[in-house]
């Protein structure tokens, strides 16, 4: 997936991922998957799809700064 957001684009295609979390198995109506990414010039974005019933009821992207991204990092160790 792609997004533009503030003039810059996050690409999950061409992205690291740091570290992944899925709540539920594929398919339940509540289950979610959080995928922290870093972009090869070093900004960090969270990238998030899910089912009807979750917290990401659509696929989508949310740029996230370096100090976010270390405490998404320590809430989800």
């Amino acid at each position: 997936m792609k997004k533009v957001i503030c003039k810059v684009e996050y690409d999950t295609e061409n992205a690291e991922v740091v570290a992944k979390v899925v709540r539920g198995a594929f398919g339940e109506p509540t289950g979610y998957e959080e995928r922290l990414c870093k972009t090869p010039s070093g900004k960090y974005f969270l990238y998030v799809n899910g089912g009807p019933e979750s917290p990401y009821t659509k696929e989508d992207i949310k740029r996230m700064s370096a100090a976010k991204a270390e405490e998404w990092l320590k809430e989800h160790a």
